[in-house]
């Protein structure tokens, strides 16, 4: 029920008249439970909380970018090297990576060279980039989706400790001793 109220089952009018002696609100906080659950609080810093909880898991949630990449089956190695630095860069920053070769009229007869053409680049990010979904052929473009990979902690070089120290020379002895 509310902070000074022992929780248990009240019928409602008697629920309404202890929220009306507190200057309050009943507010029914799970309405599918058996029997119904409600509270006596103040429905306006109610909504607040809710508004602020709400606001709080929007902030701790990830936006996850997906970034395309366009081939033609014959790419060059100049255009390949340029998108596959475009591509690290994506990776680097956290978003995803679609690539996908689009086949336009006749092109289609070269499927072959576009899973070539999205696998090489799939071994060629191995090192950034896990592999979604292999190259899948939807229409006249064959896609493959790539994630980045968890960055691991770096890792603190192990210092080698010095060896034990030296002893200490003695000095030594005069005739005066």
């Amino acid at each position: 029920m509310g902070d000074d109220i022992e929780p248990k089952v009240y019928p409602i009018f008697q629920a309404l008249k202890l929220a009306e002696e507190k200057e309050l609100d009943l507010v029914e906080i799970s309405p599918n439970a058996q029997p119904p659950v409600c509270r006596v609080i103040d429905y306006s810093k109610f909504l607040y909380q809710l508004k602020k909880r709400q606001k709080e898991q929007k902030a701790k949630q990830v936006k996850v970018n997906v970034k395309e990449i366009r081939f033609g089956p014959q790419t060059d190695d100049h255009d390949y090297n340029f998108k596959l630095k475009h591509a690290k860069g994506f990776l680097e920053d956290g978003d995803k990576v679609k690539a996908y070769v689009f086949f336009k009229g006749r092109s289609i007869l070269f499927k072959e060279q576009g899973e070539v053409l999205l696998l090489r680049f799939a071994n060629d990010l191995e090192d950034y980039a896990k592999v979604d979904q292999m190259p899948v052929l939807e229409g006249k473009r064959m896609t493959i989706q790539l994630s980045p990979k968890k960055k691991e902690a770096p890792k603190k070089p192990v210092v080698a400790k010095p060896a034990a120290p030296a002893q200490k020379a003695e000095m030594p002895k005069t005739d005066a001793e």
